[in-house]
C-alpha cells in the first residue's frame, strides 16, 4: 500500500485562509499571553518570548486547524525539526535521538 492510496493532500486554498487565521491570532492578546510562558511547548527550554515561533500541534498538512487549541509557542529548533509530524510522531522521534 503507497501512501497516495490513503493520503489526500490539502486543499492549498484551505491551508491558504488557515495561515491567514494563524496570522491573525499572533497579532492577539491571547497570543502574547500564550507565549508569556517563555518556554517551548516541545523541549521545555527556557526561551524569550519574542523569539518563540507558532506551531500547529497538528499541521496544517495533516489537517490541523489554525484554532486556539491546535497552536503552541515553541523554540524555532523544535518548529523546524517537527514540520508535519503528529504528536506521536514527534514524541518517537525525540525518543530515538534520546537513545543515540
Amino acid at each position: 500500500m503507497q501512501v497516495e492510496d490513503w493520503y489526500t493532500p490539502p486543499d492549498p486554498k484551505v491551508i491558504r485562509q488557515e495561515k491567514q487565521k494563524a496570522r491573525e491570532l499572533r497579532k492577539s492578546q491571547w497570543w502574547k499571553n500564550r507565549r508569556a510562558c517563555n518556554t517551548c511547548y516541545y523541549c521545555d527550554t527556557p526561551t524569550p518570548a519574542k523569539k518563540l515561533t507558532m506551531d500547529h500541534v497538528v499541521p496544517l498538512a495533516r489537517g490541523g486547524r489554525s484554532i486556539k487549541s491546535n497552536l503552541v509557542p515553541c523554540c524555532k529548533s523544535c518548529n523546524t525539526q517537527k514540520k508535519y509530524l503528529l504528536p506521536i510522531e514527534w514524541k518517537e522521534f525525540l525518543n530515538h535521538i534520546k537513545k543515540n
